[in-house]
């Protein structure tokens, strides 16, 4: 009951949160939005967000977890029918750096699911294992070994040439997402992307990482917020060269 009740007031904050982030975009007057691609979809939330709030000619929308993936589907059938005018792709495809395989963890609070490395002595984890009333031992999460594959390969195979926002919200591993597009960064008009800062997930990089990353492909900082009861930053990024 707890936990649903703080589901409930999350999902109050977020509404006004991100109403605040789509003004900022809105005020950018981006104007018709040809390939908008959503990586780490869960289940269609942003899919949502972007189809209701900007004329889109395709959007990509990228699931690693083979559950989250069914409820994106759902999500997705019922977005088809509404914004019949926009090609709506969903991938059931795990990006990173490189191909390989490696463990995900899929969280039963599934929203937390990640390639990352997990700290369970952190406070923060703990105070989910408080939420879920479990037990350490109850199974907090299941690991599964999964394929990654970087993000340029897939779009050289598409012959996707131009990116007008990129979303990546996949638990610590954006840095590994950013690296797989290798020269193919430089099509990006945005990027938008979320930073952990709390200690419940081992990164093997820092905000500065992923900052000089982008600083070093012309990507400018144009915007930084921090999420409601989080320890959790949202950025945009914008490419001085196409923009």
């Amino acid at each position: 009951m707890i936990y649903f009740l703080t589901l409930r007031v999350l999902n109050f904050f977020d509404f006004f949160y991100k109403k605040k982030i789509l003004d900022f975009l809105k005020n950018l007057r981006l104007g018709n939005l040809e390939v908008v691609i959503d990586v780490g979809a869960h289940k269609g939330e942003m899919q949502s967000f972007f189809l209701k709030n900007f004329d889109i000619t395709k959007i990509i929308s990228f699931e690693a977890s083979e559950i989250n993936f069914l409820k994106l589907k759902k999500k997705t059938e019922s977005n088809k029918k509404r914004f019949f005018k926009t090609n709506i792709l969903i991938e059931n495809l795990a990006l990173g750096k490189q191909k390989e395989k490696k463990i995900f963890k899929q969280f039963i609070e599934t929203s937390s699911s990640t390639f990352s490395e997990i700290n369970m002595n952190s406070k923060y984890f703990k105070k989910k294992f408080q939420l879920l009333n479990k037990k350490r031992g109850d199974g907090f999460f299941e690991e599964k070994q999964i394929q990654l594959t970087p993000l340029n390969e897939y779009l050289e195979n598409n012959k996707i040439d131009r990116i007008n926002i990129l979303k990546i919200d996949t638990e610590g591993y954006e840095f590994e997402i950013l690296q797989g597009l290798k020269n193919q960064i430089k099509i990006i008009d945005i990027i938008f992307f979320e930073h952990h800062y709390d200690d419940m997930i081992n990164k093997s990089y820092t905000y500065s990482d992923i900052h000089n990353l982008l600083k070093r492909n012309n990507f400018e900082k144009i915007f930084k917020s921090k999420m409601p009861f989080r320890k959790t930053f949202e950025y945009i990024y914008r490419n001085k060269v196409n923009i």
